[in-house]
């Protein structure tokens, strides 16, 4: 009988399959960057009801600041930038299961590590906190085309569906690759003489 784990195996990877990852770094490597001023950001944890250590979604220790409102959607930016006005504190889960979903409709899906999701029982408090959080914010909101014109902007995102298509033609040079090796049925054996990350000896 096999053994059971309770952790998926490992899959192949597909190179195109790290797209999205592309997309974002696109737009976050364009997006303004406002660092808040402390007094700012007590008065925006005051709004949320939380400290720094909190997620505002749901309660659990946070790691990182999330945007609240997406800078992405639909692979382009929503205009939205990094700033205090865009930003709550999060745990690594929501920020992960929220992604560029709308945070209240996310907030209450099924969706895996949502605040209803994981249970979370003050979750209309939080909610309401959010909202309030969204009244008092005064998000900037950049047209970047507009703001930059039409050559600089097109060239951006030319270099976005160049590199997009050259994933394309790499995913199927490795495709090539995984089917040689398996046509081959050759042991595949770790390199000599590697030394590991940190050994001493």
């Amino acid at each position: 009988m096999a053994a059971e784990f309770d952790f998926a195996m490992p899959k192949a990877v597909r190179i195109t399959g790290r797209s999205s990852s592309i997309t974002n770094s696109f737009v976050n490597g364009i997006i303004p960057v406002i660092r808040p001023t402390p007094a700012q950001i007590e008065e925006a944890l005051s709004v949320l009801g939380v400290t720094s250590k909190e997620c505002a979604y749901c309660g659990a220790e946070s790691t990182e600041w999330d945007h609240f409102r997406p800078l992405v959607d639909n692979q382009k930016p929503t205009g939205y930038i990094s700033e205090i006005d865009n930003l709550v504190p999060a745990c690594g889960k929501c920020n992960q299961s929220k992604g560029n979903k709308h945070w209240r409709i996310w907030m209450l899906s099924s969706a895996r590590h949502s605040p209803a999701s994981k249970g979370v029982v003050d979750i209309e408090s939080r909610v309401a906190r959010l909202e309030a959080f969204e009244a008092w914010g005064r998000p900037t909101r950049v047209d970047f085309e507009t703001l930059i014109g039409a050559d600089l902007w097109h060239a951006h995102w030319q270099n976005h569906a160049a590199i997009l298509q050259l994933m394309r033609e790499a995913e199927l040079t490795a495709v090539a690759i995984r089917q040689r090796v398996a046509e081959s049925r050759a042991p595949v054996e770790p390199p000599e003489n590697v030394v590991e990350p940190g050994f001493t000896g």
